[in-house]
């Protein structure tokens, strides 16, 4: 999958996932075990459906905070994002729950003084011990280290695309999410910069790799 990420603890991370997957559709959470990806843990954090029916941070690694400059945990994952793409990040990530689709989005870390980083974010559902859909283990990490990384802290994380990374399951990420967004967007121009950025979701690259037979 090495074509698939460009940061090697996505994938590491996306290997070590589907290795304990195996054949199914997802691992169980009470599978992970932390000793096996130690040194990608700064870099991981666990998302989780807030009582608001929201989704937010269950723990984050060190690394990740830092990035921010702030504790995530209990934070919801949609404040990352820049203005409207908020809500669009919530509703995918619920999409990578109910429909157990792993995926990558790609984005820019932008500071409050205009400094920007590439930034890659793999999205990989998890099953509780009955094998519900719940939880999302991800990773986040930046492209480069500018010499500014970690001194000045990221405000927002600004979309430029996303890959689904098991094409058995994209038909039904599209037909429930990209069509939406197409009407939608096509009547707002208030959309601005969010439609912009997500233009590439009516258009997803389907990248092999993701189910192993």
């Amino acid at each position: 999958m090495k074509e698939a990420m460009r940061s090697n603890t996505t994938t590491e991370l996306f290997r070590y996932w589907n290795t304990i997957r195996g054949k199914r559709e997802l691992p169980r959470r009470d599978e992970l075990e932390p000793s096996d990806i130690k040194t990608l843990l700064p870099n991981l954090f666990i998302l989780e459906r807030d009582r608001n029916a929201g989704i937010s941070f269950r723990l984050a690694g060190t690394q990740v905070c830092a990035l921010f400059g702030q504790e995530l945990r209990g934070r919801q994952f949609g404040m990352l994002w820049l203005g409207r793409q908020a809500a669009k990040t919530q509703r995918i990530t619920g999409q990578v729950m109910t429909h157990r689709v792993p995926l990558v989005l790609s984005a820019k870390g932008r500071t409050a003084d205009a400094r920007e980083v590439d930034i890659e974010t793999l999205l990989l559902p998890l099953a509780s011990s009955k094998g519900e859909s719940d939880r999302v283990l991800g990773a986040l990490s930046p492209l480069s280290r500018p010499y500014w990384l970690h001194a000045t802290s990221i405000e927002c994380l600004d979309a430029t695309g996303m890959k689904v990374l098991d094409p058995d399951r994209t038909a039904v990420f599209r037909d429930e999410e990209t069509e939406r967004q197409s009407d939608a967007f096509a009547k707002s121009p208030a959309a601005g910069a969010f439609s912009r950025e997500f233009r590439q979701f009516g258009h997803l690259r389907i990248l092999e790799g993701g189910r192993r037979d």
